[in-house]
């Protein structure tokens, strides 16, 4: 990469802003479904975006060709998509002084991932396999790991000069029950377990002892009843408060959205730029972070694509509404400070805005003592579907596993809980926030946003949480 990189800048003739980002991610997917060991699957993405500002305009090109070439190909494309796009932008891009940034930002793991054998890593698997098939009763089961090692290398003509490395690790178990009368799922965390680092990851989360855990889960759902429905308080998990912050603060928080580049693919925001610094988003125990340097967590790093230095910001404090998530040409397109979260999931997508590490700070009540405050309600665990309406405000989900919470104490299991509120005000009923010993760092591999789409990595680290006075149902029997 540095050897490209060099030549690149070497070779750039006089005028306007150019900067290149190397970018090369090497994954493998190990998989043991119902015994039997599925085809190893490995990849090799190594590519470069070029973005070139000058004149008014801003153009970008992506090429998997990284000969001198290739590369001098691509700037021709991004400097005529610049001339071209000059006078139709909605910011002016006379003023835009783009960001430059110098600096190495590097994951370690305990245990490499290179550093255990496929075979071992098999055999882990198979024991988790076997652990899943408790009973005539569960049909399909898996046991997977998931791991990517990333590589970036960003410098421009204005002086970047950025090396970023870290590595992935999603491990996945999943059990399927099913009778004549009904079929349950039961996985990890709702497949919303996802950290940075190596091998040490199964260790943290307990891995191989959960697995039968799992499959116990879906046997005891076949037999259990389906959700009440009624108005009651709602305590949530951690690995579904990933999805209950990613969909309704991540997502509508998004700058760029805001100002309506989302609107013709995925809708807009119910947020406005008047909100910031007054609007009341959530209750006063409300405390989100956008947070990209906490260890471990899935979208660590100390840079973003554009260069700007990542540092740990509130978008929302106590219950306020502070900053949006909006990159360096967001922030200047529209006036308001941001956050460095310009990002790109491939060398084949130009940078925007995305949510990273996005955590729900935690609060002083232990999980006994959030039970113990409830009279009436449920607690739900691990997502399992979601619905959200096109200004990310209107919002359903569905969870894996139910529990009834009365007077103060955790009673029947529950199948197929779900829950709707709105975003306006569903965080106003924040009644309670889990401490320390309830915060968990989860996440997803699979956020999807841009035309054309990318989807991209975020981390979600939070409390279990307590939601008064939400509207409760139970599916189909």
């Amino acid at each position: 990469m540095r050897a490209i990189a060099t030549a690149f800048l070497t070779s750039l003739p006089a005028g306007g802003h150019v900067s290149l980002r190397l970018s090369r991610e090497r994954s493998e997917t190990i998989r043991v479904r119902q015994s039997v060991v599925e085809p190893v699957v490995r990849d090799d993405d190594f590519g470069a975006t070029v973005v070139v500002t000058e004149g008014g305009g801003r153009g970008w090109a992506g090429t998997s060709d990284l000969t001198p070439a290739g590369l001098q190909d691509a700037v021709a494309r991004a400097r005529q998509w610049a001339r071209a796009s000059a006078s139709q932008h909605v910011a002016d891009l006379q003023a835009y002084v783009p960001q430059s940034g110098k600096g190495v930002w590097r994951q370690t793991a305990s245990k490499p991932w290179q550093q255990t054998s496929v075979s071992d890593k098999i055999a882990l698997l198979q024991a988790a396999d076997t652990a899943l098939n408790a009973s005539d009763r569960i049909v399909d089961r898996e046991a997977a790991l998931w791991h990517t090692d990333v590589e970036t290398l960003l410098v421009s003509t204005n002086g970047s000069d950025i090396e970023q490395r870290y590595e992935m690790l999603v491990p996945d178990l999943a059990a399927t029950a099913s009778d004549s009368n009904d079929t349950q799922l039961r996985t990890l965390g709702g497949r919303g377990v996802c950290r940075q680092g190596g091998l040490e990851t199964l260790d943290d989360i307990q891995f191989l002892s959960r697995a039968p855990d799992i499959a116990n889960d879906a046997l005891i759902l076949l037999d259990a009843p389906s959700c009440p429905t009624a108005n009651m308080d709602l305590l949530l998990a951690p690995d579904q408060m990933v999805l209950q912050v990613h969909e309704s603060i991540g997502h509508p928080l998004e700058l760029d959205r805001i100002l309506g580049d989302e609107r013709n693919y995925a809708g807009t925001s119910f947020v406005t730029q008047d909100m910031f610094g007054s609007y009341q988003y959530g209750s006063d125990l409300l405390n989100v972070t956008f947070d990209p340097g906490v260890q471990a967590e899935f979208a660590s790093y100390g840079f973003d694509a554009d260069g700007s230095p990542a540092e740990r910001a509130y978008i929302i404090e106590a219950g306020v509404l502070k900053r949006p998530l909006g990159a360096h040409l967001s922030q200047h397109r529209a006036g308001m400070a941001g956050v460095a979260n310009s990002r790109a999931s491939s060398w084949n997508r130009p940078p925007i805005d995305r949510m990273a590490n996005l955590n729900v700070e935690p609060g002083d009540q232990s999980m006994a003592q959030l039970v113990a405050g409830i009279e009436r309600g449920v607690l739900m665990r691990s997502n399992t579907s979601w619905s959200i309406d096109d200004s990310r405000n209107k919002f359903q989900f569905g969870c894996e596993w139910g529990q009834l919470i009365v007077d103060g104490q955790l009673t029947d299991v529950v199948k197929k809980p779900n829950y709707r509120g709105v975003s306006a005000t569903f965080w106003r009923n924040l009644s309670g926030v889990g401490d320390a010993s309830t915060w968990q760092l989860n996440g997803s591999p699979y956020c999807g946003k841009g035309e054309p789409n990318q989807c991209i990595r975020v981390g979600h680290a939070t409390p279990m949480c307590k939601f008064s006075d939400i509207e409760v149902f139970g599916g189909a029997a």
